[in-house]
């Protein structure tokens, strides 16, 4: 017994492994029915196997199901318990029949403790199928099953009492009158027929977890039922004993039970969708068996009734009453499921108009089109949206409403989706353009599911959306005050030209533009007049270019322009032509601009870069960026074409830049003064301090030039700060060293407008190296134009309130000069080198330098020449009225040891020196600073 249980209730997976375990059971029956049916060969042996044979297939069908509810976690764990203990009762009714038959060796006495546990069989078995049941949801529900079941149980019963039942009970009686043998001889087939009518009214109505474990067990219990009619009918039973073939039944019917939670879970499929195979076509059938099982059931009562009449038998009293409860039954069911149906009738009606208001009350417009693409159904709301009538578009097909060239992306996208599973992708979208009423084009979004084999579409119009997309799209890619395209629009048109089917094509030009002199007439006339420039410019660039070409506005006054090429492949040609297109472009940009009530004129300076095998798009702007700023280097104006020379001037200038980054950090700058003298005596007035960079021959170079080649300001910057803070601590240890000499230190207007060096810095700087603030001398160049003039007075005036003394540099090169002098708080000037060169051999420059010194006399301010380097120049300078020099006229710049040696010394040797032109009032020396920038040969220290 433990061998086949095992075998029976290990779990195995897979279909094909259920197969043996099959084939194992239905061989056991057969041998069983094979044995039974030859008599097992004897008696003792027949009686034995129709005993406890029985009892051990009871058994193994108990031990089966108890086993499995306690590894199920389902809600049917209670069913498979009743199961195991209906079992465990027939089981124990064949054991005592086997003890009294095989082991007592005498007849069963009726009534005996067999019957008891044979008669405790049923009700588990009939409480189990109430748990399988698809419980009902609501109190009719419950109502109608029990009636249902009344109906069967009481036409089985009918028919029963009929054929068989009313002579069971006369025989049972024929011995003596005997209730409890009455009682037990009826009881086993009315319990017999209360569970054949709990297997046929629950079995439409079983729930659907482990369908088919379900189906095998109450095949397991069906043939049982039937073994034990075929028992209680008087002709079988009068002449039954163990062992005889109705024992195999029982056997089976245990077997089928003990397989059926384990075998038969094993190869179940899920179930199939509806409408899909065999799973999906049982369900109506399933649904009209149960509808017609109560008149099935009258049907059989009114049979029973017929029969006893066409026997010629008074119809029994047994029989009529229960024909009449079944009757009646029938009559309240029926009541009951038309109070039912009228009510889902009503409710029906009622989400009928609900769901048809929300049809008609959307706003999507909702459409139905069958397997051939013919719209069946279309909502009111299409006459809103697509302003069309909804009738008008019923019977039409829907690809004649799509567009034709969206026709085809939908077609796909519809085969697609109906070629997927619904359970893979239940709904699709689809976005295509609809024909309205007026003919015009509605950018259309529709859901799609399926719908009986066709297809069901929610559908709303999505054009204004589709058109603030194109708006937005348009917005990133132009500029919004021309509409040109805008830079990464331009990027992606020449990313295209070069890597479409002409991306060698040597024609392809990039042109960048820039307007001469765009800042001046934005600072003259207001950024609404600029505006109003640029487009004009950008309309006059885009009437100028070809119809295939591409103009941009990349920001600012810039502007660029694609040229693509013809595929000639003669460069010479080919770069005529395109330069022939950017003068054209630069003198349609210079014509003169009208601008409110006047005109402005701008130049333009264009760049040209032409493509070559290879080139990506950001190196072809950027030699067209190189070339438009080598046009503006040479004179703005003009139109130059790339050369690779230009290329190798920015690394160049980036090396510069990094080698600048390096020096400053690494301390490669040395400092060096050049001494500015009194005209009148020859003594040492001043110093001023200049910045020199050691380079790797051992000279020191002036930090101009490559500052102004590497465009580095922040490292300008640097350098002024290093410059200051290095002066003021040099010229402290001079003065504690006994050379008390003022130091100047060369500031642009720019820094002090930027605020870089703060009011607190330089008195705090002279505070922490102990200068007196007096020997401190801010030289402010002023050679450029400027527009914060305001502000640089008030910056001033607070600096001199610390002490500092400030120069003028610069003095008479430019409107800005004099314009300076009028306004800054200026205590010294400082005349420009190209007043001194030729003031000996042009008379003409003599009288502009002369007339100069003379407004400084009369303002009562000291002066320096710049640039003094021969003894005409000082004798010359001395006889204007000019009180001090600087110059290799004295010395150049001198690191601090010859420095010192200088301040010894104490003096300059001066020919021909005598009195002044002019008086100079004596407010007192503040040195100004050397602007040379030439290499000088002084080692390093």
């Amino acid at each position: 017994m433990s061998g086949l249980a095992a075998l029976l209730c290990r779990p195995v997976a897979g279909r094909a492994s259920g197969l043996p375990s099959q084939l194992l059971l239905a061989g056991v029956c057969a041998g069983y029915a094979v044995g039974a049916a030859l008599g097992w060969g004897s008696a003792g042996l027949a009686l034995f196997m129709g005993d406890f044979g029985l009892s051990f297939a009871a058994s193994l069908a108990a031990v089966s199901c108890f086993v499995y509810s306690r590894r199920s976690d389902s809600r049917l764990r209670p069913a498979w318990l009743l199961f195991s203990l209906s079992s465990a009762m027939a089981a124990g009714g064949n054991a005592v029949w086997g003890w009294y038959e095989v082991v007592l060796d005498r007849d069963v006495p009726s009534p005996s403790l067999a019957d008891l546990f044979f008669l405790c069989f049923a009700p588990p078995a009939i409480v189990g199928l109430l748990v399988l049941a698809k419980r009902p949801v609501n109190r009719a529900g419950w109502v109608c099953l029990a009636l249902d079941s009344w109906l069967i149980g009481g036409s089985l019963l009918t028919l029963s009492w009929s054929l068989a039942l009313a002579q069971t009970t006369h025989l049972a009686n024929g011995g003596g009158p005997s209730v409890a043998r009455a009682a037990l001889a009826l009881a086993y087939p009315l319990l017999d027929i209360v569970l054949v009518s709990m297997v046929l009214a629950l079995h439409f109505r079983r729930a659907g977890v482990n369908r088919s474990a379900v189906n095998t067990a109450i095949a397991g219990l069906a043939l049982t039922v039937v073994c034990d009619a075929l028992f209680t009918s008087p002709l079988l039973r009068s002449s039954y004993h163990s062992g005889q073939l109705l024992d195999a039944g029982w056997f089976a019917g245990s077997l089928i039970l003990a397989y059926a939670p384990w075998g038969a879970s094993r190869g179940q499929r899920p179930p199939a969708r509806a409408g899909r195979g065999p799973w999906g076509a049982s369900r109506p059938i399933a649904g009209s068996l149960a509808a017609l099982a109560p008149y099935l059931a009258a049907a059989v009562c009114t049979l029973g009734i017929l029969y006893s009449v066409v026997e010629g038998r008074r119809p029994d009293r047994v029989v009529v009453v229960t024909g009449c409860a079944v009757v009646l039954a029938l009559v309240v069911r029926q009541a009951i499921m038309l109070l039912d149906n009228i009510g889902l009738t009503q409710e029906l009606a009622q989400k009928e108009n609900h769901f048809r208001s929300l049809v008609q009350g959307s706003s999507d417009v909702i459409m139905i089109a069958d397997t051939t693409g013919v719209l069946r159904y279309v909502s009111p709301a299409a006459a809103g949206v697509y302003d069309r009538d909804a009738e008008d578009l019923v019977g039409t097909e829907l690809a004649s409403i799509v567009h034709p060239e969206d026709l085809g992306p939908v077609l796909h996208e519809v085969r697609r989706f109906l070629a997927v599973p619904a359970g893979e992708e239940p709904t699709t979208r689809i976005e295509c353009r609809f024909r309205s009423g007026t003919g015009d084009w509605l950018h259309v979004e529709s859901t799609v599911n399926r719908h009986q084999g066709g297809l069901l579409l929610n559908s709303r119009d999505v054009s204004e959306r589709v058109r603030l997309q194109e708006q937005l799209r348009h917005n990133a890619e132009h500029d919004p005050l021309t509409g040109l395209p805008n830079r990464a629009l331009f990027t992606a048109r020449v990313s295209q030209a070069l890597g479409g089917r002409r991306s060698g094509d040597p024609g392809n030009a990039v042109l960048f533009i820039d307007l001469d002199g765009f800042k001046a007439v934005n600072d003259r006339l207001g950024h609404q007049a600029g505006d109003e420039l640029l487009v004009q410019a950008a309309r006059r660039l885009q009437e100028s270019v070809r119809a295939g070409d591409t103009a941009a506005r990349l920001g600012g006054d810039e502007f660029a322009a694609l040229i693509t090429g013809d595929g000639t492949r003669d460069q010479d040609a080919r770069e005529y032509q395109v330069h022939e297109i950017a003068e054209r472009l630069r003198l349609t940009l210079s014509q003169p601009y009208r601008i409110g009530d006047g005109e402005v004129r701008v130049a333009a300076s264009i760049g040209v870069a032409f493509a070559e095998p290879g080139i990506t798009p950001k190196d072809l702007m950027r030699n067209a960026d190189l070339a438009m700023y080598r046009a503006k280097a040479g004179g703005k104006d003009r139109v130059e074409l790339y050369a690779p020379q230009m290329q190798a001037e920015v690394v160049r200038r980036t090396e510069l830049a990094a080698r600048l980054r390096t020096a400053l950090r690494e301390g490669e700058f040395a400092l060096l003064h050049q001494p500015v003298v009194h005209l009148a005596t020859g003594t040492v007035a001043a110093v001023t301090a200049q910045a020199r960079w050691r380079s790797a021959q051992g000279l020191l170079f002036t930090p101009a030039e490559f500052l102004r080649v590497s465009g580095d300001s922040g490292r300008a910057a640097e350098l002024g700060g290093w410059l200051l803070e290095e002066a003021v601590e040099r010229a402290a240890d001079r003065a504690r060293a006994g050379h008390p000499v003022p130091v100047a230190v060369r500031v642009s207007a720019s820094r002090l407008l930027d605020r870089t060096l703060p009011f607190g810095s330089v008195e705090a700087l002279l505070t922490r190296h102990g200068l007196p603030s007096g020997a401190l001398v801010l030289e402010v160049a002023v050679n450029e134009r400027l527009a914060g003039l305001d502000d640089l007075e008030r910056r001033l005036v607070a600096l001199r309130r610390l002490g500092v003394r400030i120069a003028l540099d610069g003095f008479g090169n430019g409107y800005a000069a004099v314009n300076a002098l009028r306004r800054l708080p200026v205590d010294v000037l400082r005349l420009d080198r190209d007043l001194v060169e030729g003031v000996v051999e042009s008379a003409r420059l003599h009288k502009i330098t002369g007339g100069l010194l003379r407004i400084a006399c009369d303002l009562g301010m000291q002066s320096v020449a710049d640039g003094v380097d021969g003894a005409d120049q000082v004798r010359a300078l001395r006889a204007m009225g000019c009180t001090h020099g600087q110059g290799a006229a004295f010395s150049g710049p001198v690191d601090e040891y010859r420095l010192r040696r200088v301040l010894d010394r104490g003096r300059f040797p001066l020919s021909g020196a005598g009195q002044l032109a002019r008086p100079v009032p004596a407010t007192g020396w503040i040195p100004l600073q050397s602007r040379s920038h030439d290499e000088t040969p002084v080692p390093p220290t």
